[in-house]
């Protein structure tokens, strides 16, 4: 194997059998610790002018400590440098990785000053409700919906979309979201986006969890309501969405390796970009650890118990012992019992200033859905759509959708299809049959 050139040599690195088979076995851990690592091996290598291989077959006659010395004097070189002790740690378990890989082990405990500190993040913070406001204010609704899975769900990024973009969230991994299409023409005409149940569940399969279980967690009805604008949007563009659709897609521009998800590093970078314009001092992370911190918030408030928190973040707590959430046979009380204590963490998660309660959610929900549809709020208190039940609602969706795209100005209307005949036989027109809804869009007579 050559010498290694830099950034742009470390894919010939893995030319190499030996050095492939470590990358691969690191990579089935983790993906992005692979690559790290491969890094980090690249520029120690290229620091001493050696190769991985030469590395490894160091001379046994240096004697047993020749790792360590060789270790240690590395991070004495480094910290000379001024790197920070974390970058440094990353460096030496890479190395050791390497090493161990090749049955060497390091004998004795390498100090490194400083390696939990990690300086570049000491003027990064969790966003406060205000600053998220004014981040879902600026962001368009894939990005405001990817930062309220982030910041109102606690997912991480790799859950919303994996590091090869090849798997990720589905529609179908929110159970309890129901969307509509016409099968009658344009797949926007009358299509719907609903949730029977606020707050939402959303399961975190296993293969997408750091801990490697299957868990749930809930969105909140500020949440709904951004991934409700954004799959309508999708749909109108003449998307179908079924359950093994990708939650959140890659665009045009975005997708030159034609992945079906959002890859971690777009997803980051999608939520980086609106938090740096909004000049909010925050990674994208730190949307988790907002979360993070206003539920404890509500934990301390008596809103909800810690058991919860902990199992909603997809770590492994004692919930887990008490009612083996993570063997997946949670018994339908309890999780409604979870259900409630979220809903009434809600306020302290969301970023609109008030939160209404109770009956007012279902109306906020369907409010949304009908200004979707193309009503205005002005239509929608003076026709008192939010006072007929639900399927009166939908129904009243559907309707404003129909005449968007086929002209309400021209007084089309939709009727059942057995009162077809009896407009036919007074001169009105049938433009489109819906057959799968037993309905007609028809047209008036011709003037004379």
């Amino acid at each position: 194997m050559g010498s290694i050139r830099g950034r742009a040599g470390y894919g010939e690195l893995l030319l190499n059998p030996d050095l492939r088979r470590w990358y691969e076995n690191v990579r089935r851990g983790s993906p992005i610790t692979a690559d790290v690592y491969l890094r980090r091996l690249g520029a120690t290598c290229l620091k001493k002018g050696l190769t991985p291989t030469a590395l490894a077959e160091q001379p046994r006659d240096k004697g047993d400590r020749w790792a360590f010395n060789f270790l240690a004097d590395l991070v004495t070189e480094m910290e000379s440098e001024k790197k920070a002790g974390s970058y440094i740690a990353s460096n030496v378990k890479a190395v050791k990785s390497w090493l161990s890989h090749n049955g060497i082990q390091v004998a004795g405990k390498i100090r490194i000053k400083g390696a939990r500190e990690t300086p570049s993040l000491a003027t990064k913070h969790a966003p406060s409700l205000a600053e998220l406001r004014g981040l879902f204010a600026n962001c368009s609704p894939r990005t405001r919906s990817a930062a309220a899975l982030v910041g109102e769900a606690w997912l991480r990024l790799e859950s919303i979309g994996n590091y090869y973009g090849t798997d990720g969230l589905t529609v179908g991994d929110l159970p309890e979201m129901k969307i509509s299409h016409n099968d009658e023409g344009s797949q926007s005409e009358g299509a719907l986006v609903m949730f029977s149940r606020i707050p939402t569940i959303v399961i975190v399969r296993q293969e997408l969890s750091k801990a490697g279980h299957q868990y749930f967690t809930f969105l909140t009805r500020e949440g709904c309501g951004f991934l409700a604008e954004y799959l309508t949007q999708r749909i109108k563009s003449g998307e179908r969405l079924d359950p093994s659709s990708p939650l959140l897609a890659p665009d045009e521009y975005h997708n030159s390796r034609r992945n079906l998800f959002l890859r971690t590093t777009l997803v980051s970078r999608l939520i980086r970009y609106r938090l740096r314009s909004c000049r909010i001092a925050a990674r994208p992370y730190d949307l988790r650890s907002s979360f993070d911190t206003h539920l404890m918030l509500a934990e301390s408030n008596g809103v909800i118990i810690r058991d919860y928190r902990v199992f909603f973040m997809g770590h492994k707590g004692d919930i887990e012992h008490t009612y083996t959430t993570n063997k997946r046979v949670l018994q339908p009380n309890v999780v409604e019992d979870m259900r409630s204590s979220f809903a009434k963490a809600q306020r302290h998660l969301q970023s609109a200033e008030s939160i209404p309660e109770g009956p007012s959610l279902r109306d906020e929900t369907y409010k949304r859905m009908l200004v979707l549809a193309g009503f205005t709020e002005k239509e929608i208190v003076e026709q008192r759509l939010l006072e007929v039940d639900d399927d009166q609602v939908a129904q009243k969706a559907r309707e404003k959708l129909f005449s968007s795209v086929f002209g309400e100005d021209k007084g089309q209307k939709i009727v059942p299809l057995e009162r077809l005949e009896e407009y036919l036989s007074k001169g009105w027109r049938c433009e489109h049959v819906l057959e799968s809804r037993g309905q007609a869009i028809i047209s008036p007579p011709t003037p004379s």
